[in-house]
């Protein structure tokens, strides 16, 4: 393994629909709430980060007992919960993130939380929901995918036309084409062996993986 690299977990405080297992991580972060989450899944956190309105004294206590180090932050802030673990797992020198527990019943904390990884493309981040991946590719990247024969990978372009597209292994091929703002052409095409590229050219693209 290549020891520069650092991936960090994050459990947010969303639905959690638990992966098929637990990805590997070299420092896991809860966001607030997200706690209750790691604790279910037998996860202790290396941080917990937030302003801890959804944490009551005992479990702290008993996290800053077991090694947790403990970021608080006031109600009243510019940030969320999340956003605030991102900014803690850069400054931890994560150079890949997963994210769980981002999706929720609240509309705008989603949306907000899909989009958080379109800002940092200084580092791969994946948000995971049961057997769902999504993530980010950037204008001038390319991106490799895993799964199986018969995953489903949906290329979304948000901001604006997403140009220059070029993908190998998948069932419906692009070169060099460009798909709409607003358009659904992207949804649903399908893995044809275990790995598959994307490259943009300019652009952002939504990736999502959908493995059976």
């Amino acid at each position: 393994m290549d020891s520069t690299r650092q991936r960090a977990l994050i459990v947010a405080n969303g639905w959690l629909n638990r992966p098929t297992e637990i990805p590997h991580y070299d420092f896991l972060i809860a966001a607030d709430g997200g706690t209750h989450h790691c604790l279910k899944l037998g996860l202790h956190p290396d941080y917990v980060v937030g302003d801890l309105d959804s944490l009551d004294e005992q479990v702290l206590a008993a996290l800053k007992s077991g090694g947790t180090q403990i970021i608080q932050y006031p109600t009243r802030k510019d940030y969320t919960d999340l956003e605030l673990a991102l900014q803690q797992a850069l400054h931890l020198g994560a150079t890949e993130i997963i994210i769980l527990a981002a999706l929720g019943a609240r509309w705008d904390q989603t949306v907000a939380n899909l989009l958080l990884p379109a800002a940092l493309p200084q580092v791969r981040i994946w948000l995971v929901d049961g057997a769902q991946e999504l993530t980010f590719i950037h204008s001038e990247e390319e991106l490799t995918v895993a799964g199986k024969p018969g995953d489903t990978v949906s290329l979304i372009p948000l901001g604006g036309d997403a140009r220059g597209i070029t993908t190998t292994n998948l069932e419906y091929p692009l070169t060099g084409e460009n798909l709409r703002f607003g358009s659904t052409r992207g949804v649903s095409n399908v893995l044809l062996t275990d790995q598959a590229t994307i490259v943009l050219e300019k652009g952002l693209l939504l990736c999502t993986i959908i493995h059976l």
